[in-house]
């Protein structure tokens, strides 16, 4: 089985990208199933017929599905939002206030992500391809996981302890609402699903990420960012897409500027994701919609041949590795990235005004996005292991817990240090 999320700024042509590798899947005889978490959906509008919240037959080999946001919520966070609810109410919030409060930032798109793991522990796809939302900081909330593990393991059965002890005193004491059994019941189902989606989405040999852009500067940084922070919770990223380059065969005075822009940021994409593989879109003449149209964009894309494995495969992994990774070793965070056969003399880092670190050698050049916390702090040199270049950042007193952006290793510190403490 093969998951295939597409993500980007929005308006970038994640839709049709999307369709258009499921129609190609399709084609190949993969049992396909088509999903947009975007909650503007437009999936119906790019196969030109409606699809709603229950998966429905576009093609032979082809289903979609553009997700019911507040069923899926009521699915996974149900429970836990009833309490809420009648808690804030307690406290004397309006109820259609209440209500909103009660879903967590990112609630909604988290939870379309889940129904990804119920399609996928269905086995009735061989690939799901995902239209998600604009950008990939939903799939940052995946790694909550790492951090309720902990919490389910090591404080959950105390708190869930003491409430069942406690609830008898505290219903003569007061009348505020207390959580039933069937409240932390739902915040274990919750994690362990999470967990699961996690784990499908970061396996490299199920899932590949895939980030759209268009060859324009700010789309460009946003691509950037997106495809930082994937690689920050272990998404595996294996190829771009730049969408709606204009045809070299366009002579049209008017668009000479537009090109010459297209043409200079088509350097700086191929600056800012190498090694990664990069597929070139151009503008068709006319939207993308409907079957005919969207099989023409995947012959464009992926090529004419319909053999699977072949070229035209998009099932493939088109890159395999790790194109930049960042961890916590010796006092140092860590920015590795592949650069093989380089005398260390001959590399140049400087910080750009984009919060972008740029690697410098000879005419060669790549601009790397940082995450927040490696944006604030200092460069305290770079050294070569196994042919990557790894590029250290200074940890001062504090960091390891402060820094919002640096994965699980803050944890991991902050446990041992709570550990300690107890000990």
């Amino acid at each position: 089985m093969r998951i295939l999320l597409y993500t980007g700024k929005g308006g970038v042509g994640k839709t049709s990208i999307s369709a258009a590798t499921a129609v190609r899947c399709a084609q190949l005889g993969y049992r396909t199933v088509v999903l947009s978490t975007d909650p503007a959906h437009s999936l119906g509008d790019s196969f030109d017929m409606r699809i709603g919240s229950e998966i429905k037959e576009l093609a032979p080999n082809l289903w979609g599905q553009e997700i019911d946001l507040l069923y899926q919520i009521d699915r996974y966070w149900g429970r836990v939002q009833r309490y809420l609810n009648v808690l804030f109410a307690w406290q004397g919030m309006d109820g259609l206030v209440a209500e909103e409060a009660s879903i967590l930032p990112g609630m909604e798109e988290l939870a379309s992500l889940m129904q990804i793991t119920f399609l996928a522990d269905s086995g009735d796809y061989d690939v799901i391809v995902i239209d998600a939302a604009p950008t990939g900081s939903t799939l940052q909330l995946l790694s909550v996981p790492d951090i309720a593990r902990w919490y389910l393991e090591k404080i959950f059965p105390f708190h869930r302890k003491t409430m069942q002890v406690a609830r008898p005193v505290l219903t003569r004491l007061s009348d505020m609402p207390l959580p039933e059994d069937d409240f932390f019941d739902s915040i274990e189902e919750l994690i362990r699903f999470m967990e699961r989606t996690n784990r499908l989405l970061s396996d490299a040999d199920i899932s590949s990420m895939r980030v759209v852009l268009n060859p324009e500067k700010m789309v460009i940084k946003e691509g950037q960012r997106a495809y930082t922070y994937l690689n920050l919770y272990g998404y595996p990223v294996d190829s771009v897409v730049v969408n709606r380059i204009f045809p070299q065969d366009l002579t049209d005075s008017y668009f000479d500027l537009w090109k010459h822009a297209q043409a200079e940021n088509m350097e700086l994409v191929r600056e800012a994701f190498y090694p990664l593989p990069i597929f070139e879109v151009p503008l068709f003449e006319q939207e993308v919609t409907g079957l005919p149209l969207l099989q023409q964009m995947a012959d464009t894309v992926f090529g004419a041949e319909l053999v699977r494995g072949g070229q035209g495969d998009p099932t493939q992994r088109y890159y395999a590795g790790k194109p930049q990774e960042i961890f916590h070793e010796d006092g140092y965070y860590v920015l590795s990235i592949p650069l093989p056969l380089v005398d260390r003399e001959q590399v140049h880092l400087h910080r750009s005004v984009y919060d972008e670190l740029v690697v410098r050698i000879g005419n060669w050049k790549r601009n790397i996005s940082l995450p927040t916390g490696l944006a604030r702090l200092d460069i305290d040199g770079a050294r070569y292991v196994d042919d990557r270049l790894n590029i250290l950042f200074k940890s001062q007193a504090g960091d390891e817990i402060a820094s919002e952006d640096l994965t699980t290793d803050r944890w991991k510190i902050l446990r041992s240090k709570l550990s300690g403490h107890r000990a």
